[in-house]
């Protein structure tokens, strides 16, 4: 069922899809809300699904960008941890006092803001190629060149140039009409909205004493040939949680979630119901 919540302006959708315990995927940069839908599929039948567009991401389009002032969106307003309240208030519409939320990409650095604020709200929470490091002076410096490029290109272009850049190899070889059609279905975001995400991840502070200070059962996804979120950097914030599940996926670079499907759903599968 789709539904939606004015937030702070702005027209947030969402889709609830089955029952049981309630878990919340995030997903990532560029992309919407169905880069989940083979997890839907695999999922929807043990668990509540609750599975947001971010504001400026899908459906939820963010009507004015030059907005500013407390409780709008406006030039370097959005952040991270409004991202992270954002989903605080689909669960209070929704009358969600525990989930599960599961991060993709820039959704896990939502994701860990959300479990530094509002940790009592959390009953598992993990990341798939993401990391809780800030980013490094060289990630912040590839991050400025996109701006420019999106600003001088526009988000299409940008987005036909980055996409394949997520994939491995073998995914790209094997299914490059994937590759396209993710390309396709987001050839619609507004600059600005990708713009203000880059923005918002180069001012995120650095979180590993979120995974250092939980006891919340932590899953964190990994792929082996991700270069946005390195195999090496992950495996070094694996052992600060307490409670701790890793599934390294061999054959992925940063969309294990479709290069990997089936590995990644068993992962996703074993942890919700442990």
């Amino acid at each position: 069922m789709q539904k939606q919540i004015n937030y702070h302006q702005s027209t947030v959708y969402y889709n609830v899809i089955g029952s049981g315990k309630p878990v919340v995927p995030v997903h990532g940069f560029g992309e919407d809300s169905e880069v989940w839908k083979y997890q839907v599929d695999f999922l929807k039948d043990k668990f509540q699904l609750i599975i947001p567009d971010l504001p400026g991401s899908g459906l939820s389009k963010v009507d004015s960008w030059s907005r500013s002032g407390s409780g709008t969106v406006g030039s370097n307003y959005l952040s991270i941890e409004w991202l992270a309240d954002c989903i605080k208030a689909i669960l209070d519409t929704e009358n969600i006092s525990s989930c599960s939320l599961i991060g993709h990409s820039m959704g896990g650095y939502i994701t860990l803001a959300f479990a530094e604020k509002y940790p009592d709200l959390l009953n598992k929470f993990g990341l798939l190629h993401s990391t809780a490091y800030a980013d490094s002076e060289e990630k912040i410096q590839t991050r400025r060149r996109g701006i420019e490029f999106i600003k001088e290109h526009g988000a299409y272009a940008f987005l036909k140039q980055s996409t394949p850049n997520l994939f491995g190899k073998k995914f790209s070889e094997e299914h490059p009409e994937a590759i396209t059609e993710l390309i396709e279905r987001n050839k619609l975001f507004a600059a600005e909205a990708l713009i203000q995400y880059y923005e918002a991840m180069i001012a995120r502070p650095d979180r590993t004493a979120v995974l250092k200070n939980t006891a919340i059962p932590f899953l964190h996804i990994i792929g082996a040939e991700d270069k946005a979120a390195p195999l090496k950097d992950c495996l070094e914030q694996c052992h600060l949680p307490a409670i701790t599940y890793v599934t390294i996926l061999e054959q992925s670079a940063h969309m294990g979630m479709w290069e990997e499907t089936n590995k990644a759903n068993k992962a996703l599968a074993a942890f919700l119901e442990c």
